[in-house]
């Protein structure tokens, strides 16, 4: 990961703005560098990932056609800020990976643009020479980005369109809009944080949506056959583009579908035996012994991180901080995430983490077996993968970066993204005594992990990592207060209102970093309480009635 900053006005000191650029430098350990734009700032802290040599260092400055090198100012962490060189027309920072970039960058070059490195943003500049704002709908990509055009002295940010890539903003009260990776950047310069949204790019004061992967203008009516053919292809597709670093790459492996998934085709794509990693509780960890299967079948090299009950209530307070939610699910599953990226940072050189994120969404929860009818399971598939950017994808992103990782989803490629959703909804319910059928089908024939892993009932991660790991959070929430001190803290909050102790903890440790600003989460994420069977007060599918084997 790397973290961007993009202050859009003049009125700003460079102390303050270098200020806000530090907080986020765990996403970018490697180097920093501000720019001034002459009308504000751009700041950029980099991990390397594609491009390793300092023509690689971003801000990204175009000119006449060329990128104007700073490497000669060097690539260590800048305590003066740069000016921007005459001539400059196009200025860029962003946190990205664009896939597919190199046929990209030939086509510019056959145009006359010239590039002094291998980084996949560097062509960034150059598209928007070319295309303008009409380069987002252009995009195979995970990125957020500020770019600054000086003819038309104009900030123009954007974001991916699942929003895989963290942008937030606010705007002072002099009406400068800021722009940053992550709410603590930017807590001290705005009143409200609010998450920049997905599939928008902004420019002339406005929002505008250049795509929506929520949204289906048309279902697909493909036979059970070619539905298969097509997630499979796609996925495969997925992993494959995501497999492209010049630094190694290791693989979060549960034990359960996604995951596993995604570490079968990547052993099959690469050479060289996979780097995978697991975490468990000491006790009752239930996906470890699976995440073992998967790796022995793969013949990986796997690693096991194991953590105590004081290590989870030890880290509790830095992961809410580090994630900016107060959301509960999103709480205990980063837990056993960000102790297991700790661990890939402190004893490994793996730079980029493959994940198993998003496939929930698409092909369904514990909780949407009891949708009604079709119908509201794509109404609910619409809605979680609209509001990805606030619960699963944020919890990815920001339990790797703070540990100078960076995350790749193969599940929120867009292209099967797009498909997926589209599939007739008719075939997603849950009509053949198995969840996420579809997913299953499409390997069975491969033969990429063990059979039993393939049609292994899913359990919540959280409750995987341990039954007791939720538990011993509870618990602990409820030592912090007594039950009239609950009633009374609760009043505290009008927005997203607390309705446990625990869920009371979260939130006062929330505020604490980021006061007033709830509004970054819509609500808190649990089932649809709606429907018949999940009208639950807790978000784990272990209180639903279908859990069933899950937590075998």
């Amino acid at each position: 990961m790397c973290s961007i900053l993009g202050y859009c006005g003049a009125e700003a000191e460079f102390d303050e703005i270098r200020e806000a650029l530090s907080h986020t430098q765990s996403r970018g350990p490697d180097a920093s560098r501000i720019l001034n734009t002459g009308n504000g700032y751009l700041g950029f802290n980099r991990l390397s990932i594609m491009g390793l040599t300092a023509e690689g260092m971003q801000p990204f400055l175009y000119k006449n056609r060329k990128t104007v090198s700073l490497a000669e100012r060097g690539c260590g962490r800048e305590e003066e800020v740069i000016p921007m060189p005459e001539g400059t027309q196009i200025a860029l920072v962003c946190n990205g990976e664009i896939y597919g970039f190199r046929p990209i960058k030939e086509e510019l070059q056959s145009k006359g643009y010239t590039f002094i490195s291998d980084s996949d943003c560097e062509i960034l500049p150059a598209l928007y020479c070319e295309y303008g704002t009409e380069m987002f709908r252009m995009l195979d990509a995970e990125y957020a980005l500020v770019l600054y055009d000086v003819a038309k002295e104009q900030y123009i940010a954007a974001r991916d369109p699942i929003g895989i890539r963290p942008l937030y903003y606010g705007i002072r009260k002099d009406g400068t809009y800021v722009f940053a990776s992550e709410p603590k950047n930017i807590v001290m310069l705005v009143d409200e944080i609010l998450p920049f949204p997905p599939g928008h790019y902004f420019a002339d004061g406005k929002f505008v949506k250049y795509r929506d992967m929520s949204e289906v203008s048309q279902y697909l009516y493909d036979t059970m056959d070619q539905v298969a053919v097509n997630i499979h292809d796609r996925l495969i597709s997925g992993v494959r583009k995501r497999l492209d670093s010049d630094t190694p790459v290791g693989f979060l492996l549960s034990g359960g579908l996604d995951s596993s998934l995604v570490c079968g085709i990547a052993a099959k794509e690469s050479a060289k035996p996979l780097e995978t990693w697991a975490i468990g509780m000491d006790i009752d960890a239930i996906d470890l012994k699976y995440a073992r299967e998967v790796a022995d079948y793969i013949h990986s090299n796997h690693h096991e991180v194991i953590i105590t009950k004081d290590d989870v209530i030890g880290v509790l307070e830095p992961v809410v901080k580090e994630l900016g939610t107060y959301d509960i699910t999103t709480i205990r599953a980063s837990i056993g995430m960000y102790l297991v990226c700790k661990a890939i940072h402190e004893t490994s050189d793996i730079r980029v983490i493959m994940t198993g994120e998003i496939s929930d969404e698409i092909f369904g929860y514990k909780y949407t077996d009891f949708a009604p009818d079709a119908e509201e399971f794509q109404k609910e598939a619409e809605k979680r993968i609209r509001e990805l950017h606030m619960y699963d994808v944020l919890r990815a992103d920001r339990c790797i970066s703070v540990n100078s990782l960076e995350a790749r989803v193969p599940f929120g490629d867009l292209y099967f993204v797009e498909y997926c959703m589209s599939i007739d909804p008719e075939k997603k319910l849950n009509r053949y005594g198995k969840g996420k059928y579809l997913l299953r089908h499409a390997f069975e024939k491969d033969a990429l992990i063990p059979e039993s892993i393939l049609w292994r009932e899913k359990a919540a991660f959280s409750d995987a990592v341990g039954h007791s790991l939720k538990d011993d959070l509870a618990e602990y929430a409820e030592s912090c207060y007594t039950d009239a001190e609950f009633e009374e803290g609760v009043k505290k909050y009008t927005h997203a209102k607390p309705f446990t102790k625990e869920s009371l903890l979260y939130r006062d440790i929330f505020e604490k970093y980021y006061p007033g600003q709830s509004q970054m989460v819509v609500d808190f994420w649990m089932p649809n309480r709606s429907w018949e069977g999940c009208d639950v007060n807790d978000p784990s599918a272990r209180v639903l009635s279908n859990y069933g084997a899950s937590g075998e």
